[in-house]
């Protein structure tokens, strides 16, 4: 890093994240004032105007690219429109021990006076929340699934390289042409498009605003500023920002630059959390890194510096701060945002270049909680690039993940994508698959996989709150076979999905009326062509998520079952439940015969892996090509976040010898201790799990450091990672530290805070996060053997 860049890291990981109330009061102030006297996607517009037109401008000591969501580095805004925070709520986040948010007095009386008044009961999670039916709030409270968009926007997506071709000014002429075209007397939509279109036309002028006002800035400091080559500096920012994103950039600095603006105007719209990202970052980026060099107008030293600047604004910008089972069951900073590195072009050759190794060396120095970042490994891919990043891996900081690019284009094919669009896609967020800048990829929330069979144990009672919640599935003592449990077990799963479905397309219709979000809408195809929102359908592609948790926790579940009470009958079904429902107590020489006795998902036992796949079939079965609110279609795909921590919490003791409330399996990964074979074991069992009909899955693996020591380590790891990606794995992430450093850290957090660990989709500090989920990544398996 040069000196510039060490500065803009301290200052970023030294400031304290805050609530800024700043866009919750503007926001008020114009809907207060504007209320009804426009089309609900044209006041959206103009809000977002009177935003930009207001809101504090924010240009720190020494930045090359600028730009901040709130008035200064790490202050969060609020969306009140979206989730209206209580005073409670802003107490909870300026006093919980971790991942807290200072609350000033001053933003404490901004809500007081200003927000909660005009948002209580406006707010779309309170209609939302009024408009769901009883047994989605009763399935809901129970843990059964969680929802997404109940307190934050259907944002979930990632741009593409059209706006380092185009500016806003040229999708601001695409715009008028459409409205020209419009057939106010043959198209019974014409009206409704013509308020769409308009709002995005004013979006646009909302952003090149916005750019304007860093460019006046920057200029009026410059005359301040007695340091001549800062002053040069800050009059190049002005340049930059007066040209784009209003034009298309014509450097390597005004590519960054156009990317941040559009970054932030998106989650300044709308996007309350959900992982906006800039995608093939390295790819868009190639041709202005080439161009400079040629014409000796850029080094690469200077595009470094750049690029390191750009990375600290990533880290600059924890997510908004959530409430209730949201805030449960996601506590961290991280905003998601993602960089793809490699790849495929669109004619199917290796995406992997120059600066894919420049941004490597920069995330391997900088090592900064955001942006995450991934590699897209093909075929094609050569081994000097999957080396580098295993170089960065080994490190211990759990970033880069690896994805497999092969399965990421199969995937999108299977859904009915075209080639190019699939081979330009990647991931975002965790691990999602989309094609970037052309789909509305939705998560819904987290599915509890394994609540499912405790209420098929129960026929449909909660033993938790004695609360009938699902299906009467009949009393366990009438399962004579392993299939009779398996067929209860499937009903919950139905008669769930069905209850979480009907939930999501009346959140997907109301999001489409209520809370368009013509910005976003700009920049993702079709949306201008068709006159749509993105939170209407206007995307090319718009898939529905729903996320399943606990695979390896159901499967050595039902594994248990099937072995020690159908198949050998040594365990009467009564007896093992007497034992759930005491949580083991007395009985602890029955739970490590469940725990150590039973055959576990993980090492590669068909006994076990045969009955993960069967519950993969029943949950993709329920869920994918049904159709959604949008006219696309729901998809599975198989992740926690940290899920799987919350949804432990509320299942009680489990036949596979899991005590009540402790976290159930993470990802695809085995439960915690469960792979005792090997990580090639752990790969073999994962690689039978039909990755292509999802839409993204997880993999975690934990290696002590040892075991990847030299290029010998380095070697075995590259193996491992091409090995799995041969059995279309999609995705492998690694935590390379000891058990014995994270128990250290535990006891002596201050002396270890800049720990990093992954911990499901994202890496972050371990001291920041709960106990339950340090107790829960200590527990993983540490593979000391390969």
């Amino acid at each position: 890093m040069t000196g510039r860049t060490e500065g803009l890291r301290r200052r970023s990981l030294e400031a304290r994240p805050s609530i800024s109330a700043e866009r919750a009061v503007l926001i008020t102030e114009f809907y207060r004032e504007n209320e009804g006297k426009y089309s609900i996607p044209v006041t959206r517009a103009l809000s977002f105007l009177h935003i930009c037109r207001h809101k504090t401008i924010w240009l720190g000591e020494g930045e090359l690219i600028v730009g901040e969501r709130g008035p200064e580095p790490k202050a969060v805004p609020t969306y009140p429109e979206l989730t209206c925070h209580s005073l409670e709520d802003l107490e909870i986040l300026d006093s919980r021990p971790l991942t807290s948010y200072a609350v000033s007095a001053e933003c404490r009386r901004d809500y007081e006076d200003i927000v909660i008044p005009y948002w209580r009961g406006r707010s779309l999670r309170d209609k939302i929340f009024s408009q769901l039916k009883p047994e989605w709030h009763e399935a809901y409270a129970a843990g059964i699934f969680t929802e997404f968009m109940e307190q934050r926007a259907p944002g979930h997506t990632v741009l593409d390289g059209k706006l380092y071709q185009h500016g806003l000014v040229d999708f601001k002429a695409e715009i008028a042409d459409e409205l020209a075209r419009l057939d106010f007397s043959g198209d019974p939509l014409a009206w409704r498009k013509r308020e769409e279109l308009t709002a995005m036309d004013i979006s646009c002028d909302a952003v090149i605003l916005f750019a304007g006002r860093h460019a006046e800035l920057a200029e009026r400091l410059a005359l301040q500023e007695q340091d001549i080559p800062r002053r040069m500096e800050l009059l190049r920012i002005a340049e930059v920002c007066r040209h784009v994103p209003a034009h298309a950039p014509r450097d390597f600095h005004e590519a960054l630059q156009a990317y941040w603006f559009c970054h932030l105007a998106i989650i300044t719209e709308l996007n309350g959390w959900d992982s906006m990202s800039p995608g093939h970052l390295d790819q868009h980026l190639l041709p202005f890194y080439e161009k400079g060099l040629a014409e000796g107008l850029l080094t690469r030293e200077v595009a470094r510096e750049l690029l390191e600047c750009f990375f600290v604004k990533f880290n600059n910008h924890p997510s908004p701060p959530k409430v209730g089972v949201t805030a449960a069951e996601s506590g961290t900073y991280t905003d998601f945002a993602n960089i793809n590195l490699g790849g495929l072009l669109p004619d199917g050759s290796d995406g992997a270049n120059e600066v894919s190794h420049i941004l490597l060396d920069i995330i391997d120095e900088m090592h900064l909680l955001q942006p995450s970042s991934n590699i897209q490994l093909s075929r094609k891919s050569p081994d000097a690039f999957l080396k580098h990043a295993l170089r960065v891996i080994r490190k211990g900081y759990g970033f880069p993940s690896i994805f497999n690019a092969d399965s990421v284009v199969e995937e999108q094919l299977r859904q009915g994508k075209s080639l190019t669009d699939a081979r330009a896609g990647g991931c975002s967020g965790c691990v999602e698959v989309g094609a970037f800048g052309k789909e509305a990829y939705i998560l819904t929330g987290y599915f509890n996989l394994v609540k499912l069979l405790e209420l098929a144990l129960h026929s449909g009672m909660d033993p938790r709150t004695g609360r009938q919640v699902g299906s009467h599935t009949g009393d366990p003592a009438t399962f004579f076979t392993f299939d009779d449990l398996y067929a209860a077990f499937e009903a919950q799963l139905r008669h769930f999905i069905e209850i979480k479905m009907a939930g999501n397309q009346l959140i997907e219709q109301m999001f489409a009326e209520l809370m368009p979000a013509p910005f976003l809408s700009v920049l993702i195809d079709d949306c201008i062509k068709k006159g749509l929102d993105y939170n209407a359908g206007g995307a090319r592609y718009n898939n529905t998520f729903i996320q399943g948790v606990g695979i390896g926790s159901i499967t050595d579940c039902l594994a248990a079952l099937k072995e020690q009470v159908f198949d050998s009958g040594r365990l009467p079904l009564a007896v093992l439940q007497d034992s759930l429902n005491s949580d083991f107590e007395g009985q602890e020489l029955l739970r490590q015969r469940l725990l150590s006795r039973t055959h576990k998902y993980g090492n590669d036992d068909d006994y076990a892996d045969d009955l993960m796949r069967r519950v993969f079939e029943s949950f993709f079965t329920a869920v994918d090509g049904r159709p959604n609110s949008k006219g696309g279609h729901y998809r599975v795909e198989m992740l926690p976040t940290t899920c799987h921590v919350y949804f432990g919490s509320v299942v009680g003791a489990t036949p596979d010898g899991r005590r009540a409330g402790m976290p159930l399996s993470e990802g695809i990964s085995p439960v915690q201790g469960a792979d005792r074979n090997g990580p090639t074991s752990v790969i073999k069992s994962a690689g039978k799990m039909d990755h292509i009909r999802t839409g993204g899955t997880l993999l975690n693996m934990k290696f002590t450091p040892a075991l990847v020591e030299g290029e010998e380590g380095i070697d075995k790891m590259a193996n491992l990672v091409r090995s799995y990606f041969r059995m279309d794995g999609h995705h492998v992430q690694f935590n390379v530290v000891g058990a014995e450093t994270l128990r250290a850290a535990q006891a002596d957090p201050e002396n270890h805070r800049d720990l990093i660990v992954r911990v499901a989709g994202y890496s972050d500090y371990f001291c920041d996060l709960s106990k339950e989920l340090q107790d829960e990544i200590v527990t993983r398996t540490e593979h000391d053997v390969l």
